[in-house]
Formats: C-alpha cells, sequence, structure tokens
C-alpha cells in the first residue's frame, strides 16, 4: 500500500465532483497506489441552512464566526448530510467508505482558535488520533472526516476544513491535497489567467501580502504552508472536475498548484 494521501474537498466544490472522481479514488484505493483519507468542508451548504434559519453569520479572514447556534448547524451539515453524501457517493463508484466526525473517538482534539473569542466556537487541531484512521483503513475503508473538533471538556469546534486537513496530514506525514474548481493558483496579467505549477513558502507568504491571494484561498494556503513546515511532504491544489487530476498529480505530471518547501525550492534552482 502507497503512502498517504489526504485530499480535502471544499464545500463549494463538492456539490459539483464529477463521479469520475470519486471512481478515481476508489481505483487508486483498490489498487493500493495510496492510502486516501478525505476531510471535507460544506461551507455554501451550511451558510444557505443559516439563511434558511435567520442565523446570522460573518467571516474574518476567511474563518466562519461561530457561535453556539451556528456551531449547531455547522455540525449538523458537516457530520450528517455531507459526510454521508460522500460516502455514498464513494460507494456508488464501487468502494467502501466511513464516515467519522472529529468528535468520534477523540479523533480530533481542538482548542479555540483565538483565546478572545471573537470568532466563537472555532478550534485549532491539537491532536489527530492516527490510530483511528489506521483502523478504518485496515478494514479496507476510505475514511471520510467532518472537521468538528472537541477539547478536553468536552467543548466541540468548528474547524476550518483546510486547517483540518492539514492536521491530518501533518499527523500522518502524509501527502496533501485540496480539490478545487480552478487549476490552481494564477495570477491574472492583461485579462489574461497563468497558473503557477510551483510556489515555495516564501513566494504564497509575498502573494498573500500583494492581495493576489484572497477570500477563501486564503486559509488553504496558509493550511499548506503550516502543513509544509510540520511533516507534510508536499501539498498540491488541483482541479476536481478535471477527469484523472489525482491519477496525473501522482504520475508526476505538472497538473494544478505544488507548494514546497522554500529548501526544496533552492534544490531546483
Amino acid at each position: 500500500m502507497g503512502d498517504y494521501l489526504v485530499i480535502k474537498c471544499g464545500g463549494s466544490v463538492l456539490e459539483n465532483l464529477p463521479k469520475s472522481f470519486y471512481t478515481n479514488l476508489v481505483e487508486l484505493h483498490q489498487q493500493g497506489t495510496c492510502k486516501p483519507v478525505i476531510v471535507h468542508g460544506g461551507g455554501p451548504l451550511i451558510s444557505s441552512l443559516l439563511t434558511k434559519l435567520n442565523i446570522e453569520t460573518t467571516f474574518v479572514d476567511g474563518l466562519r464566526v461561530t457561535s453556539k447556534e451556528v456551531l449547531d448547524v455547522v455540525e449538523m451539515v458537516l457530520s450528517g448530510s455531507v459526510n454521508k453524501k460522500i460516502v455514498e457517493n464513494l460507494q456508488k463508484a464501487g468502494g467502501s467508505a466511513y464516515g467519522i466526525s472529529g468528535v468520534d473517538g477523540g479523533l480530533i482534539q481542538a482548542e479555540p482558535t483565538d483565546h478572545t473569542m471573537k470568532l466563537g466556537f472555532v478550534g485549532d487541531v491539537i491532536h489527530v488520533k492516527t490510530e483511528l484512521i489506521d483502523q478504518i483503513l485496515g478494514q479496507n475503508h476510505i475514511p471520510v472526516i467532518s472537521p468538528i473538533g472537541m477539547d478536553g471538556s468536552g467543548q466541540k469546534y468548528n474547524i476550518n476544513g483546510d486547517i483540518a486537513a492539514s492536521a491530518v496530514a501533518k499527523a500522518l506525514g502524509a501527502k496533501l491535497c485540496f480539490i478545487s474548481d480552478i487549476p490552481g493558483i494564477y495570477v491574472e496579467e492583461n485579462g489574461v489567467q497563468t497558473t503557477i505549477h510551483e510556489l515555495s513558502k516564501r513566494e504564497a507568504e509575498d502573494l498573500i501580502e500583494q492581495e493576489v491571494i484572497t477570500g477563501g484561498m486564503i486559509p488553504k494556503v496558509r493550511a499548506a504552508i503550516d502543513g509544509l513546515t510540520h511533516n507534510v511532504q508536499q501539498v498540491v491544489i488541483l482541479n476536481g472536475m478535471e477527469t484523472n487530476s489525482i491519477h496525473q498529480y501522482l504520475a508526476g505530471n505538472k497538473i494544478g498548484t505544488k507548494m514546497i518547501a522554500d529548501k526544496e525550492m533552492h534544490q531546483h534552482v
């Protein structure tokens, strides 16, 4: 069995991913090419349910401010409908998947991101119980993880999916793959978009400062930078709408945006 591959699927992408995406993952798992572990978001579905329930929602630096009311909705959407939909899609593609929340079995242990609580119940990951992931893989299921964490007192936290995926990848020493609906990080000059195929941590930080990378891409890139600092082998942002994008990436083709540690970058020069 190959290396761990943590795959983060954002909520905005999940609705539109083609069947081939799930088929590809099942093939990789069954062939032993890699050990896939999915961590998912669910932002648009959470926002739409909050609107229906007349619960106000705001964002700071791409992170949702999470009150007790918001947290209940976040958990219901992520650990309920979204998680089970991914499990269903993988099983329809001929695989076997096992949905689990970060709360289950103490999988994701968390603490508040911001101790002033201006973000409410938003958490950072302090520990991932990797033996639970290994048990699920050992029974030949693809783990599908909902990013809700819990602290030692039983308080639950909403964890940004990108941050949760990075923490899981760090704990497993895995490659980390962010699935998006764009071909990676791109720059726009004179109306022409060019994908950046390789980016060092320092270059990524500069692009955030220059506001080339904005909005929801900021937590994604910051999570990638953090992962590269702590044990993550490699981070890539791929377009999940492209057939075989994960296969192509694992085969070493130039696809998406690969983020690498600064020291690796110097070796290429």
